[in-house]
């Protein structure tokens, strides 16, 4: 049987915090900054924490499970 591989997205997309929380990135910050005001695009440059209903389907993912 071959190993489980980890899907490559998600890998990229995600990481652990010590505490064995997953940190993300926000969207929304790459292109068309022209528009968005300095305070939205200040608060999308801070990591956030995937929500909880989302934590299982990422750590079987990423083969934490």
């Amino acid at each position: 049987m071959p190993k489980m591989k980890t899907k490559s997205s998600a890998k990229k997309r995600f990481k652990l915090t010590g505490s064995g929380k997953i940190k993300r990135k926000h969207a929304f910050k790459s292109h068309i900054l022209t528009k968005k005001s300095k305070k939205r695009k200040l608060k999308l440059t801070h990591a956030g924490l995937v929500h909880d209903n989302d934590v299982n389907s990422i750590k079987e993912q990423l083969r934490l499970k």
